[in-house]
């Protein structure tokens, strides 16, 4: 069983995805590359005599058994690269993960129809909306979101896929014995338990170090047909997600923001440099020239579904229609006592058309 070899050197953690290739590359089979001698390395041209010597030398560490055997103890599942279920637009890039770990369902997840969505950690109020309102637009489809699993637009994104029946891909800066961030173990364990799956290329030890998260952004849009960019400030990931995006020949959209929000002046240069406008999800579907297909036994639900029928939650609907407003506000535009209308706010949170967000403030759901 040659899976071993792909498991121990992806234990190295001084390799990177770009060496193994080579390797393999050279000599046509990942056991021969593995047990290779720095005399054998040499023969490869253009090969780095030090990068040679430093896998001869940590490689002596590593029991490929062992290695295998902590994978499989761990209840982690994986596809190398030489496997034909390996994900064909990851195969397509500069670098892709010689070893693919995952946990979930990946091959659940609808391949052929991915869109990455990608933005600030600390995303504005709007940014956040945008990405739901735009991921709602594909609820119920064949459609799979893939994102990063970080906090603001990351986590948002996952959320909103999640909640509109979509599968979702999370993709990972650190092995398996990490949750990063702590704050979204609940968001890992609702993908890995059967809405998508949880991937990284790290083996299970290997923490959340700070140059493994732009590395992990190539593997979000190496994933993924296009890349819808939500938020991002002049220096930040996202940017060099987009760029990525534009390198491996993908599709790169932005959901325009706030002209006075510093996270969207890297959105409108992207957009001054050629990248599609997206306010909606039949924009995603045009860019990337897909039909929106319904899954199978899934019905699109009657708009009447989703608007309050009585007469006072509706004014109210109708109120909150652009932006969320506080309690007083509506009350200033209703003109309701206090009493009618906490009845009516409770009565929409309790039938799912409102909610409450940052500030206490209502919004449509």
């Amino acid at each position: 069983m040659n899976k071993k070899y792909w498991i121990a050197f992806s234990a190295i953690e001084q390799l990177d995805s770009t060496f193994i290739q080579r390797l393999y590359n050279y000599f046509g089979d990942i056991e021969t590359a593995y047990k290779a001698s720095l005399n054998d390395l040499k023969q490869i041209e253009g090969l780095s005599v030090k990068k040679a010597e430093n896998f001869i030398e940590k490689k002596k560490n590593i029991n490929p058994d062992k290695a295998l055997e902590e994978v499989q103890r761990r209840g982690i599942n994986f596809v190398t690269f030489d496997d034909t279920k390996y994900p064909y637009m990851l195969s397509q890039i500069y670098n892709p993960p010689m070893t693919l770990y995952y946990k979930g369902d990946l091959f659940g997840c609808n391949l052929e129809k991915t869109v990455a969505f990608v933005g600030s950690r600390k995303a504005s109020f709007n940014g956040k909306e945008g990405v739901r309102k735009i991921i709602s637009d594909l609820a119920n489809t064949d459609i799979c979101i893939v994102s990063g699993l970080a906090s603001g637009i990351d986590s948002v994104s996952h959320e909103s896929a999640i909640a509109n029946n979509l599968k979702t891909i999370g993709v990972i800066a650190s092995g398996f014995d990490y949750t990063y961030p702590a704050s979204n173990r609940h968001l890992y364990e609702q993908i890995e338990n059967g809405c998508g799956a949880v991937v990284t290329e790290y083996y299970p030890t290997f923490q959340p170090i700070k140059f493994r998260f732009p590395q992990r952004n190539r593997i979000v849009t190496g994933l993924s047909y296009g890349t819808v960019v939500g938020e991002a400030a002049m220096k930040s990931g996202a940017l060099i997600s987009a760029n990525l995006t534009l390198e491996q020949g993908r599709e790169l959209m932005c959901i325009p923001g706030a002209i006075n929000n510093v996270n969207t002046e890297g959105v409108y240069k992207l957009i001054k440099d050629g990248a599609s406008i997206v306010t909606s999800g039949d924009d995603i579907l045009n860019v990337l020239n897909w039909e929106k297909t319904q899954k199978a036994g899934e019905a699109a639900s009657e708009n009447l579904d989703n608007i309050p029928q009585d007469p006072v939650q509706k004014l109210i609907f109708d109120i909150i229609r652009v932006e969320p407003k506080s309690f007083d506000e509506i009350q200033g535009l209703t003109k309701l006592d206090t009493e009618s209308l906490l009845t009516a706010l409770t009565m929409m949170e309790l039938e799912g058309f409102a909610e409450k967000t940052e500030g206490d403030r209502y919004k449509r759901v």
